[in-house]
Formats: C-alpha cells, sequence, structure tokens
C-alpha cells in the first residue's frame, strides 16, 4: 500500500528546473533509495517531502490526509549536514527535541532513553556533543528524526561522510528503522542502497529514469557478468573481444576488467580458450551479475 503518492512533482529556482515531472510511490514499511550523482534532485525532493521547499508544480499525498495539509507529526528528517548544540548532551539533546515535537517532559525523557538505546550511544548519554565522533553524531541525527514516531523517515546521504565503520552502523541501523516505518534515504553509494532497500529511485538531471526493485532490474537488464582481474593492465589483453558477437560491453579500470554478456557460456567459454592460448597473467576469473551501479550506468546512457 502507498503511504506516500509523488504526482508530477517539479522545482525551479528562478530559471533554472531542477526538479522534472517526479511520479512515484513510497510504500509502507519499505526502505527506499533515492539514488542519483551529487546535482541530481535528491535533497531537492526530500526537501519537498518534508515540507522544507514549496514544489512548483504537482503535489504530495499522504494515505488518509489532506492534500496541502500540514504533515510535519508524520515525518522524521536528517538532513545531510545535521547541526547540533555542542555544548549539550547527547540525552538533554533529545529531550530538548522531544519536547519541541510536542511530547510531554516526561515522555520525552522516557523516549530518548529508549533512543540511546536503539542507535546504540546510550553509554555516552552524559557526553557533550562536541566530543561525537561523525557515525555517534549520525545516529544522534537518526535519533531525534524518530523521536515522535513518525511513519516517514527520510536521511539526506546519511553515511556519506562516514568511514566504513561507520556506514556500517548506520546501514544495521536503517535495517531495524523499517520494521516501524517507511523510510526513504538519498545516497551516490549504491552498494548500500542494494544491501538495505527493498526499491530503488534513480535520479538524473532533476527526472526519474527508472524505478524498482532489484530482481525487476536483474530481469529488465537481462544479462550476465564476467569479472577478471589481472596482474597488469587489462585492456591490452581484451582488445581481442571488442565488438564480438555475444558481448554487450566490455569495461576496463586499471588491471580490472568486466566483461557484459547475453549469452555467458559462449562467452566463457571464449574468454577462457583465450586466455589459455594468449597465457593471460589471471588473478581472477568469475561470474557474476549485474549489480545495482551497472543498472544505474545502464539507464544513464539510455
Amino acid at each position: 500500500m502507498a503511504f506516500v503518492r509523488v504526482e508530477n512533482l517539479e522545482k525551479s529556482f528562478k530559471e533554472l528546473k531542477v526538479v522534472k515531472g517526479l511520479n512515484f510511490e513510497l510504500e509502507t514499511g519499505k526502505c527506499i533509495a533515492l539514488i542519483g550523482a551529487n546535482g541530481a534532485g535528491k535533497t531537492t525532493t526530500l526537501k519537498m517531502i518534508s515540507g522544507l521547499l514549496q514544489p512548483s508544480k504537482g503535489s504530495i499525498h499522504f494515505e488518509g490526509e489532506k492534500i496541502g495539509g500540514d504533515h510535519r507529526r508524520l515525518i522524521g528528517y536528517l538532513p545531510q549536514h545535521p547541526v547540533f548544540h555542542d555544548w549539550m548532551t547527547a540525552r538533554e539533546f533529545l529531550e530538548y527535541v522531544g519536547k519541541l515535537s510536542g511530547l510531554e517532559p516526561k515522555v520525552a525523557r522516557a523516549r530518548s532513553a529508549e533512543l540511546l538505546e536503539l542507535v546504540g550511544i546510550a553509554d555516552s548519554k552524559n557526553r557533550r556533543i562536541g566530543k561525537f565522533s561523525g557515525g555517534m553524531k549520525q545516529r544522534l541525527g537518526i535519533a531525534q528524526a524518530i523521536i515522535h514516531r513518525p511513519k516517514l523517515i527520510m536521511l539526506d546521504e546519511p553515511v556519506s561522510a562516514l568511514d566504513p565503520f561507520g556506514r556500517r552502523e548506520v546501514l544495521e541501523l536503517l535495517d531495524k528503522l523499517k520494521r516501524d516505518a517507511t523510510v526513504l534515504f538519498s545516497t551516490h553509494i549504491l552498494n548500500d542502497a542494494e544491501e538495505v532497500c527493498e526499491s530503488i529511485l534513480f535520479l538524473h538531471n532533476g527526472e526519474l529514469i527508472e524505478s524498482g526493485t532489484m530482481e525487476e532490474f536483474r530481469e529488465k537488464y537481462h544479462q550476465s557478468k564476467i569479472d577478471i582481474v589481472f596482474t597488469q593492465d587489462a585492456y591490452e589483453f581484451l582488445d581481442v573481444f571488442l565488438n564480438k558477437e555475444n558481448i554487450i560491453s566490455i569495461q576496463t579500470e586499471g588491471n580490472k576488467a568486466s566483461i557484459y554478456t547475453e549469452d555467458l557460456e559462449a562467452v566463457k567459454e571464449a574468454v577462457l580458450s583465450q586466455a589459455l592460448k594468449a597465457d593471460w597473467p589471471l588473478e581472477k576469473f568469475e561470474i557474476g551479475s549485474i549489480s545495482l551501479e551497472d543498472v544505474f550506468m545502464r539507464v544513464v546512457k539510455k
């Protein structure tokens, strides 16, 4: 069931149109990724859904709610660069935000304690936020976004500035959050979206160019992939396969290469035969499947 329905959404700043006629739905209890390069319109889209920006055209419908009404109570929002009062402790900040959200002081106190446990920083509840790491601040930011139990949680690039350990912590937290709410987060890190999301929205130059699940993408863009790693530059070994039948494309980067095909067995046999014949200096030969990055590159090039 669609909790949010976006119809013909547009946003212009003077003569510059940054969001162009978006149409999509957000289903209840799902995690949805809004994917695109920097400048694709992700942040502008999130701000319009949250009510921080008014659309130039189009509408945003919340299930059971009046169109154009105040939906802030339904939404939890974490901006890309959250701002905190560094002199406050984590517990003080969450209680403060809870009261701003309309919670009674006693309820705000209990909810803050609950969320500090949920996001994994309860041991640091009395520490000043200015002493927190980036990952801890993101966890605190997520806690403030959900303190009023919103039905829609929106996070703008929640892991882009984190180290691998911090990213892993936040991704695991997102997986928990979707049990109780719809989660929409923007990112340009495709592996993260593929890991935790049921549905993907691709934005490019302000337009929604593709949407669906990974299963739908794999069916629609059906192709197989052979990943090869050499001990030296890959391109010089694969030029013999350029423009060959059954090969869709070949991508090389340094000593790594990927061959895309719709006839895996024929191409695999040809590549292995050439590898033995020419005594290729191989480190790795692996059969893979299409990834979210592969899908993104294909739809962008349409």
